[in-house]
């Protein structure tokens, strides 16, 4: 359970109970105060012999977290939704059938360093590998948190380099780890660079940090964002218990921003695998007008294994939101497939019976209708679009190339995350 909300903010553990608003609301502070060892988070919750297990182990994937988020973590319940998300167990070490070090192929797909290219027209930036904290499901474990794998300016440049020279890319996809934790003045100047390129029609920023960090959506990144658009920002919510008032306000900002805010989600085994915790999940994402996404099945990742579901239990829940909770909140159900094909949808089966003359369909509450097709269709003489209009005209930016910013002396990032 979470910790209770008090004045339009969520309670903090007693350890934070004396530190000033203005510190405990500065993203920076948040990061370089982060939860690592078992020692640390024995202060603020009781660790079960699984996790100080899991804890003492050599070669662990990497443990920080924010103090924001565990004081929304229940420390006397080891089943918590949240704490089951950050803090390791021993089961993170058991084998089972599937499991890869590069669960979607990503290596596969990547044509230079950090840029992984699966679809035609959009592609995927990785551009760090920090993160606010670190999911015990992540996709991505095989690098993400090992600062020694961590990207640079030369790899952004030829990343940048490989985006200018494939004209058919009109959608990039920042990502990570996480971009929020990197420096403000490196993140504009690599989202700057992007947005001159003039076949990129949309820039995304693929996050969690709000979650863990809510402060990072600041006044920098709303500038950056609004010097940028179009922009859209994909959060990433699993619970609905982190869905706290900080959360609203930093996804209010970046609406205002301009942004459109969409959430995906991964289908977790004893989070939020149910009906309930779904529809509460997504109900209440609308409510701050954010909008449901995706809901992922769990990769067969390195020691998420525990974590897996069936695809039966996502098709359930899937028919337990449709018709029932609003059509737009409702999100879509992928499979991203192993050996990197990309996301499959998968849904109920609502349609019965398929010929060109009538489709038999079976609606949310399982009554069955008949849709008759017209006789002897054939497609018709649609008439080929006159052309795409040219991209407005844009002011460009006073700076100069990317390899002469992002070459200039910048903040260590010795502690990820302290120059957020």
């Amino acid at each position: 359970m979470a910790i209770g909300v008090q004045n339009g903010a969520s309670a903090r553990h007693p350890r934070w109970a004396d530190v000033p608003e203005a510190e405990w609301s500065d993203p920076r502070w948040q990061m370089t105060h982060r939860l690592r060892s078992a020692s640390q988070l024995r202060e603020v919750m009781k660790l079960t012999e699984e996790e100080e297990g899991a804890l003492g182990a050599d070669g662990l994937f990497r443990v920080d977290v924010t103090p924001y988020f565990l004081s929304l973590i229940d420390g006397s319940d080891p089943q918590c939704p949240l704490r089951r998300q950050v803090i390791p167990t021993s089961r993170e070490m058991e084998a089972f059938d599937g499991r890869l070090p590069d669960a979607n192929s990503e290596i596969e797909n990547e044509p230079v360093r950090g840029v992984i290219h699966k679809y035609p027209d959009r592609l995927v930036m990785l551009v760090t590998s920090s993160c606010a904290a670190y999911c015990r499901y992540c996709t991505r474990s095989r690098f993400v948190g090992d600062g020694q794998q961590n990207y640079g300016h030369a790899d952004w440049q030829e990343q940048i380099r490989y985006v200018r020279e494939s004209p058919q890319v009109r959608d990039v996809l920042i990502s990570g780890g996480d971009p929020l934790t990197m420096a403000r003045k490196r993140l504009a100047e690599i989202v700057a660079e992007i947005r001159e390129i003039p076949h990129v029609e949309i820039i995304r920023l693929g996050t969690r940090a709000p979650v863990f960090n809510p402060f990072v959506v600041d006044d920098e990144l709303c500038e950056i964002i609004e010097a940028n658009h179009p922009m859209w920002v994909n959060i990433h919510v699993n619970h609905p218990y982190e869905i706290t008032p900080e959360l609203g306000r930093a996804c209010d900002r970046l609406l205002r921003a301009g942004a459109p805010v969409g959430s995906q989600a991964v289908l977790l085994k004893g989070i939020n695998d149910s009906v309930e915790v779904q529809r509460r999940l997504c109900t209440e994402l609308v409510r701050i007008r954010v909008r449901p996404y995706y809901l992922y099945q769990c990769d067969s990742v390195r020691g998420a294994g525990h974590f897996r579901t069936s695809v039966t239990k996502g098709i359930e829940i899937i028919e337990g939101l449709r018709g029932h909770i609003t059509g737009f909140a409702v999100p879509t159900y992928v499979i991203d497939s192993p050996g990197g094909g990309g996301k499959i949808p998968v849904a109920p089966n609502y349609l019965l019976s398929l010929s060109p003359e009538r489709a038999v369909l079976r609606n949310w509450a399982g009554e069955i209708s008949e849709y008759k097709g017209p006789s002897g269709y054939r497609s018709g003489t649609t008439p080929p679009l006159r052309g795409t209009k040219p991209p407005a005209p844009r002011t460009a930016p006073d700076v100069t190339t990317v390899s002469d910013r992002l070459s200039a002396p910048q903040p260590s990032d010795d502690d990820e995350g302290a120059d957020a």
